[in-house]
């Protein structure tokens, strides 16, 4: 699957087109389609990622977040929501709230 497959994915997945997708990011209508092309800048390819809430290297084809575990209590992997990292307050309240505890 290459990049454009990827973007126009998760496009549908979040009910938009293409051309919906490039105009809130600000890019050109015709962008995407370039890419399949010529090579993409990072800093653009970065914005799709925030966009779509994933990895710049699942983009890429490096991973696929779907197969990738992730360990909460791991504070060297990034967690985010919406963007935003979590805090170490916030990963301790993930990892009581899965044992079932709220204290």
């Amino acid at each position: 699957m290459t990049l454009f497959d990827r973007i126009k994915n998760l496009s549908v997945k979040n009910g938009k087109s293409l051309q919906q997708v490039a105009d809130e990011l600000g890019f050109s209508s015709n962008l995407f389609y370039r890419w399949q092309k010529s090579e993409p800048k990072a800093k653009d390819v970065a914005k799709v990622a925030d966009y779509f809430h994933v990895s710049t290297d699942y983009l890429l084809g490096r991973d696929d977040p779907e197969q990738q575990p992730v360990d909460v209590a791991d504070k060297k992997s990034l967690l985010t929501y919406q963007g935003i990292p979590l805090s170490d307050e916030d990963r301790e309240l993930i990892i009581r709230l899965m044992r079932g505890s709220r204290e």
